[in-house]
């Protein structure tokens, strides 16, 4: 059974998907006036879907907000918690304040469901404050991905809880051994 990220009027997506993704080559950029792209290109298989959750986790946990925000179109919209981000330069400035204050920060996400240029996926990350105390967060996340490959719209629901530092499961980027596994549900 699929997860539905969003409701949708397929005939028109059918419309548009057979002019969207006629090439999977770098004509793509081209064809749709992009000049940037980001393989694996939509739409998205098991395999390719997952490819593109590890290189969004594996692009956080570098902490580089100049970094993270070329994974995004220029005009990417999100929704994070309360606040409404559009374009890379609020990306940047989002998660330059955000890796400020969340220090040791150390993320972990997970594929739920794709379907075409949409992927869902659970994530978790650790870190502490300024004054020492470690918090996990819990969250899903929405991703709709431009034909370059790029995330144009990322919808994020997060819940956040206080842990000991005895408590902690993430110490850094995960290892390419532990690639793919799912995270805890607790």
């Amino acid at each position: 059974m699929r997860f539905c990220v969003c409701s949708r009027d397929k005939t028109r997506d059918k419309t548009r998907d057979k002019t969207r993704y006629k090439t999977r080559d770098k004509t793509r950029d081209k064809i749709e006036g992009m000049t940037e792209s980001l393989p694996p290109f939509p739409p998205f298989t098991l395999e390719t879907a997952i490819q593109k959750v590890q290189a969004a986790e594996d692009a956080w946990n570098t902490r580089d907000p100049e970094r993270v925000s070329h994974a995004y179109t220029p005009d990417s919209e999100w929704r994070n918690r309360s606040e409404h981000i559009i374009g890379r330069d609020e990306i940047v400035a989002f998660l330059t304040r955000k890796w400020q204050r969340e220090l040791d920060y150390s993320l972990r996400k997970s594929l739920w469901d794709f379907h075409d240029n949409r992927i869902a996926v659970r994530f978790q990350y650790e870190c502490r404050d300024h004054t020492g105390q470690w918090h996990r967060s819990y969250g899903n996340e929405l991703w709709q991905f431009s034909p370059s490959g790029l995330m144009a719209r990322r919808e994020a629901s997060i819940n956040d809880v206080s842990i000991d530092e005895s408590e902690r499961r993430y110490f850094g980027p995960r290892p390419v051994s532990e690639h793919g596994q799912d995270i805890p549900l607790w």
